[in-house]
């Protein structure tokens, strides 16, 4: 009679086979789905968009800080005259109903809206780096998500779980924690009112930012994205160009010109063009939402860039400085 070999006893039984086997086919169709060509493609084109951003958020520090430079019309001013010079002169050349003259026929009211919404927009945002810094401004742009769904929810019937309300819960609060660490921080120097205002300014600027959004997701899926970029082009250019006569006249007489000084506007103008040209692409494939949640990684590389390049101090590290003084303040 033969004796039953250990290696026998150690096989392992079919079912334990068959769970194995569903596990690794699960996670090859997860690995399918999630590592396509469209959604790696999708990915990159997103942190190529954060780079811009960070782009434009380093070149706007720069010029507000190093070289006390205060015309952020002007920065915009000038990637409108980009936009319109590539693609509302595109329009021009189009035939039928894309054609420029049809286009201003039928809804040149609405793209004045448009227009003013994503000048202004942009005008508070880059106006905030002269009161606060580059990391708050780049951390309380998130802001805009949750306008942004708000606004997908009314206007482009976008629904979403439990769980994005949650997110856009925790977004509140984070927006809450850095305005009250930017108020407690700025305490140390007397700036805490001038802080507050730059913060109030980006929460302005980003949920102008979410109505441009939404309307240019609207336009995209909808009509086309030279259409788009062509009537911001023209009426940004217009309204920037209105508003820089009359807003910074004297701020860019005072300029004291040099190649650096306009090395960085030549580079912040480069990072919003990019920006404008290849956002729609984005959107077009996947929705405005999921972009702006896409481009949050903009704020990590603002961060990086604001310790090593401007010398910040953490912000809450500095709030937490403040909290003994304050526990020990009598209060009337």
């Amino acid at each position: 009679m033969e004796a039953t070999s250990p290696a026998g006893s150690a096989r392992p039984q079919p079912h334990a086979q068959g769970a194995a086997g569903e596990s690794a086919s699960l996670l090859l169709r997860i690995k399918g789905k999630l590592f396509t060509w469209n959604i790696l493609k999708t990915i990159a084109l997103g942190q190529m968009l954060s780079l811009c951003i960070c782009g434009t958020a380093i070149t706007s520090q720069y010029l507000a800080e190093r070289y006390k430079v205060n015309t952020p019309m002007l920065q915009s001013f000038i990637n409108y005259c980009l936009l319109f010079l590539i693609y509302t002169v595109m329009l021009a050349f189009q035939s039928g109903s894309d054609n420029l003259l049809n286009i201003l026929k039928k809804k040149w009211w609405k793209y004045i809206l448009l227009g003013l919404a994503d000048v202004e927009a942009n005008y508070l945002i880059v106006r905030a780096y002269q009161y606060t810094t580059l990391t708050s401004v780049q951390l309380l742009d998130c802001f805009g998500i949750p306008v942004l769904m708000a606004l997908s929810w009314f206007i482009l019937y976008a629904r979403y779980r439990v769980i994005h309300f949650i997110a856009v819960a925790v977004c509140l609060l984070g927006v809450g924690t850095m305005v009250g660490a930017d108020i407690l921080a700025g305490r140390e120097d007397n700036s805490g009112s001038d802080v507050l205002i730059g913060d109030i300014l980006v929460l302005l600027g980003a949920s102008l930012y979410a109505v441009s959004n939404v309307c240019e997701e609207y336009i995209v899926k909808k009509l086309s994205r030279q259409e788009f970029l062509g009537m911001v082009g023209l009426f940004g250019t217009i309204i920037s160009g209105i508003q820089l006569l009359i807003v910074e006249y004297k701020d860019i007489a005072s300029i004291h010109w040099d190649w650096k000084i306009a090395l960085l506007f030549v580079a912040f103008a480069l990072c919003m063009f990019c920006l404008y040209s290849f956002m729609p692409l984005v959107i077009k494939v996947t929705s405005a939402t999921s972009v702006n949640l896409g481009i949050l990684t903009a704020d990590l590389y603002s961060l990086f860039f604001g310790l090593f390049l401007f010398g910040y101090k953490s912000r809450l590290k500095a709030a937490c400085h403040q909290l003994p003084a304050l526990e020990s303040t009598t209060w009337d």
